[in-house]
């Protein structure tokens, strides 16, 4: 049976339009680092490799290639886990050419080291890029976790964090940090700004007196 992330996994992928704490086990991921404004070049570059990765491990076995544990499923949302530079953070208005970002699309849990490799071979011939040699496959543990989806403009997210805001601030929890993560459910560059859906979701701790 085809593994389903929005059916199987709809716990971390599939929030409400309000707050919700979640834990979020050992994932592992090809990703790679960015910085500047989303909108550029560069970073749909970026994108395009790490998604040639990506479909390069999905159609393996059309390929002639059956990694050892393969099953059928579907491709990972992007994700992006978003900073400010320190230029950034002393500015009093947002300058998007400051955002540091880290860019990553989940992979299943049978990939192995043999597998990456193979990710990079067939994507390198299908269509070579420099920004191949940029990119790493990591665990991560993200661990205690609140989330929520924010429907609409990636530029009206302030009011889905301060939903969540009120919310630590009302159950005694603290974020560990000032970066979050966005798990993008649709695809920005064919959706209107209006219907977008974007997982919105910071580490976080509880507070102790």
């Amino acid at each position: 049976m085809k593994h389903e992330w929005r059916k199987a996994e709809k716990e971390l992928y599939l929030p409400q339009t309000s707050p919700v704490l979640v834990h979020i086990p050992k994932q592992r991921f090809f990703i790679i680092h960015g910085k500047g404004n989303p909108n550029s070049e560069d970073f749909a570059k970026r994108v395009e490799v790490l998604y040639s990765l990506a479909y390069a491990i999905r159609m393996m076995p059309k390929n002639g290639f059956i990694p050892p544990g393969y099953f059928d499923y579907t491709v990972y949302p992007l994700e992006a886990v978003w900073s400010l530079t320190e230029k950034g953070r002393t500015m009093e208005s947002l300058d998007k050419n400051e955002f540091l970002y880290t860019l990553m699309i989940r992979q299943p849990d049978f990939v192995d080291n043999g597998t990456i490799l193979k990710a990079f071979e067939i994507a390198g011939r299908k269509k070579p890029s420099d920004l191949l040699n940029e990119v790493m496959f990591e665990e991560i543990e993200e661990g205690m976790a609140i989330q929520i989806l924010h429907i609409g403009p990636y530029d009206d997210e302030p009011e889905s964090f301060e939903k969540m805001h009120r919310f630590l601030e009302e159950n005694d929890f603290q974020r560990r940090s000032k970066k979050h993560r966005e798990i993008y459910l649709n695809d920005f560059r064919k959706t209107a700004p209006h219907k977008l859906k974007t997982v919105l979701r910071c580490q976080i701790e509880k507070i102790t007196p």
